[in-house]
C-alpha cells in the first residue's frame, strides 16, 4: 500500500466532511489540519480493519457521541473549547429562556426530548449561525443575536437545529457521509481505528451537520415550523430569518467565492423562506399572504410596513404575516380590528405597532376592517 497516497486521501475525505454546513450560510471555521501517520492506516498494534470492520467501527464512535453521557459531555467541552464560550449575562437569558419554551414545545410533540436534554451554550462566533452535534449538543453563536433583532428569529433557528436533533439527521448523515468518505474513498486498502475515530471527531467538532441532503433541512424547517406553533413567539420568525439572511448573503444567487468557502447544500434562503410563507397562508385559511415586503388580505393590498434599524421592510412584513395568521387561524377576524396603545389589533390578536415611516394606527386598523 502507498501510505502517503491513502494519507491524502483520507485527510481529503475528513477535510470535505468537516465543511458540512449548520443552519445556511455563514463561512465555517478553517478545518483542523490532518496528520495522520502509518499506525492510524494499520491500526493499533497492528490490527487492521476491513471496510465492513469499519463501518461497524464509524457505528461505534458515532453512537458513543450520540447516545451515550460521556460521549456527550465530552463534544460538548470540545465545542466549548473551540469556539469559546460567551459569558454575557443578559445573552445567556435570553438563550436559555429561549431553549425552555422550546423545551416545551418540543416535548407536546415529542416527549423523547426529555430522555436527551439538549446540552447548548452560546459560543463566541460572530457569524450568524447555530449547530447541533450528536447527542443533542448544540451551540447558537453569538452572531445570532448581534444580527438578528428579536428572540423570535433566533427561537425560529434554534427550533430548526432542535429539529435536527430530534431526528438524530446528524447521527444518520454523517454515518452517510463518513462511510463514503473514509471508507470508499480508499477503495478496498484496510483502514485503522485511529482514523475511524479521528474522522468522526473531526466531523463532529467542525461543527459539521451533514447537511448534504436538502430533504432532512426541509424537515427541520418544517419541525422549527411545528414547534413555533407551540410557543409564544411569532410564527412569521422563520420567513423572516431566511428574509434577512436573503438580504445579508445573497438568495439566489452565490458568488463564486461564497460557493467555494461555504458550499450551498441548504435549500437556497429565498425557497426556505417561500416554504415558511406557503404554511403561513395555508395557516391562515388562506386570507393572508406577503411578498416584496405587501402584507395582502383576501387578494387585497393591506399593508407595506416600514423599514427600521435593525429590520427591513420585507422582513418586518413576515412579522405582520405572522399576527394575521394567527388571528385568522384562531377566528379573531369575527371581531372589528380596534387601536389600544398604539398597537392595531384583530380581535385580542396584536396586529402591528406602527413605527416611524408607518401609517397611523387608526388608519391601518380602518383598512384591516375594510378588507378582513
Amino acid at each position: 500500500m502507498n501510505f502517503k497516497k491513502t494519507n491524502k486521501k483520507i485527510c481529503a475525505a475528513i477535510t470535505a466532511g468537516i465543511m458540512g454546513l449548520t443552519l445556511s450560510v455563514p463561512i465555517l471555521p478553517a478545518p483542523t489540519a490532518c496528520a495522520l501517520g502509518i499506525g492510524d492506516i494499520v491500526g493499533i498494534g497492528g490490527t487492521v480493519y476491513s471496510a465492513s470492520q469499519a463501518y461497524k467501527a464509524i457505528d461505534k464512535q458515532i453512537k458513543t457521541f450520540n447516545e451515550t453521557e460521556e460521549g456527550r459531555e465530552e463534544l460538548y467541552q470540545q465545542f466549548r473549547q473551540q469556539n469559546g464560550v460567551n459569558t454575557d449575562p443578559a445573552i445567556n437569558a435570553r438563550m436559555d429562556s429561549i431553549m425552555q419554551n422550546l423545551t416545551r414545545a418540543v416535548g407536546e410533540i415529542d416527549p423523547s426530548i426529555y430522555d436527551k436534554p439538549y446540552k447548548y451554550f452560546v459560543s463566541n462566533d460572530e457569524t450568524l449561525n447555530a449547530a447541533c452535534s450528536y447527542g443533542h449538543v448544540m451551540m447558537v453563536n453569538i452572531g445570532a443575536f448581534n444580527y438578528l433583532a428579536t428572540d423570535d428569529e433566533i427561537a425560529a433557528i434554534v427550533g430548526h437545529e432542535m429539529g435536527h436533533g430530534q431526528k438524530n439527521h446528524l447521527a444518520k448523515g454523517n454515518k452517510k457521509k463518513l462511510n463514503k468518505l473514509v471508507v470508499a474513498q480508499i477503495g478496498s486498502a484496510a483502514i485503522g481505528g485511529g482514523v475511524i475515530a479521528s474522522a468522526v471527531a473531526a466531523v463532529a467538532a467542525n461543527n459539521s451537520v451533514a447537511h448534504g441532503d436538502k430533504k432532512l433541512e426541509t424537515e427541520a424547517d418544517n419541525l422549527s415550523w411545528e414547534y413555533m406553533l407551540h410557543t409564544d413567539y411569532n410564527i412569521g420568525a422563520g420567513a423572516a430569518v431566511m428574509q434577512r439572511l436573503s438580504e445579508l448573503y445573497g438568495g439566489k444567487a452565490r458568488n463564486k467565492l461564497k460557493a467555494i468557502l461555504n458550499p450551498s447544500n441548504h435549500p437556497n434562503t429565498d425557497s426556505r423562506r417561500d416554504n415558511y410563507v406557503k404554511r403561513l397562508y395555508e395557516y391562515s385559511g388562506k386570507h393572508a399572504t406577503a411578498a416584496d415586503g405587501l402584507v395582502t388580505i383576501n387578494k387585497k393590498d393591506f399593508i407595506t410596513p416600514a423599514a427600521t434599524s435593525n429590520m427591513s421592510s420585507a422582513e418586518r412584513s413576515y412579522f405582520v404575516l405572522g399576527n394575521l395568521a394567527k388571528a385568522y387561524h384562531n377566528g379573531q377576524n369575527q371581531y372589528e380590528a380596534t387601536v389600544s396603545n398604539g398597537t392595531v389589533y384583530l380581535g385580542n390578536q396584536p396586529i402591528i405597532t406602527p413605527v416611524a415611516g408607518d401609517e397611523s394606527a387608526q388608519a391601518i386598523a380602518d383598512r384591516l376592517n375594510e378588507i378582513k
